[in-house]
């Protein structure tokens, strides 16, 4: 199944996409959030959305889509997990996962305007899988680490790099700004992505293609980065890990490094997740 959420921004409802039409799933009464996850919500909307089939309301061409879930506990980011990224930020190949938060008040719809934040200087790009929990996970094995997974969506985790990297302290404050994290357009049920190390994943920058790799050159693949997560906090039903980015973010070309601006259009997509576009905005 491929889970949306569509209207307005703060007043979402849930939905469905089934062969490439949306449906309003009001009538389920639910929203897609940490209940929903945590008590079966999957199996329960699938038996709902085949009893019901006939009676779905399609949704309207050119509604807005909110993020795939409600707003999670926590956002999970994983630093510098492909090799090549690593190297175009000059930085170490990590010997095991760098964890860090994004605020899930940076959760936005996938084609909601990137806003600059206040301040700003150097606004870049990265095109990432993110991993939604189905099931409460405590010190999972890796063996098992997939059968707590919801499904999958695609993320594009922007970075304000003056504040993560000239301002002191941890990489959370040029990660969180309002906008940052543009989700979906849909959660992609696990069953539906059959694997999730060999999965293109691309951006574009006013149509030019800046990055273009595959999760095959993930350092620390899917199930191991749940079961190391979960080492160190209990992970939620409707969290967010969001495995890193690969090569050809603005912060790594050179001689010059290019950043956005305003009047800038971002483009991305990973097979099987859909794609998204952000029309950069600054902040006013």
């Amino acid at each position: 199944m491929k889970l949306i959420r569509f209207g307005e921004p703060g007043k979402e409802k849930p939905g469905i996409r089934i062969d490439d039409q949306s449906y309003d799933l009001t009538g389920f009464g639910e929203d897609f959030d940490e209940n929903f996850f945590g008590t079966d919500g999957i199996s329960r909307l699938r038996k709902y959305v085949e009893q019901h089939r006939g009676e779905l309301r399609p949704i309207p061409d050119g509604a807005r889509l909110g993020a795939p879930l409600a707003r999670p506990s926590k956002i999970i980011c994983i630093g510098l997990n492909y090799v090549d990224h690593a190297k175009e930020s000059n930085a170490a190949i990590p010997t095991e996962p760098i964890l860090f938060f994004k605020s899930t008040s940076a959760l936005v719809g996938p084609n909601d305007d990137l806003i600059i934040p206040k301040g700003a200087q150097k606004t870049d790009w990265e095109v990432e899988l993110a991993v939604v929990i189905g099931k409460k996970a405590s010190y999972v094995e890796e063996k098992d680490a997939v059968s707590h997974i919801a499904g999958y969506c695609l993320h594009n985790d922007y970075s304000e790099r003056h504040f993560q990297l000239e301002r002191g302290g941890q990489w959370v404050k040029g990660k969180s700004c309002d906008s940052f994290a543009p989700m979906g357009p849909f959660i992609a049920t696990a069953d539906e992505i059959k694997d999730t190390n060999n999965l293109r994943l691309w951006l574009k920058v006013n149509d030019q293609m800046m990055q273009d790799g595959n999760t095959a050159d993930l350092i620390f693949k899917v199930p191991y980065l749940v079961h190391y997560a979960s080492q160190f906090m209990t992970l939620l039903p409707g969290d967010i890990i969001s495995t890193g980015t690969p090569k050809g973010v603005g912060m790594g070309i050179k001689p010059n490094p290019i950043y956005l601006k305003a009047g800038d259009k971002v483009e991305l997509g990973i097979d099987g997740l859909g794609s998204s576009s952000q029309k950069v905005k600054a902040w006013a």
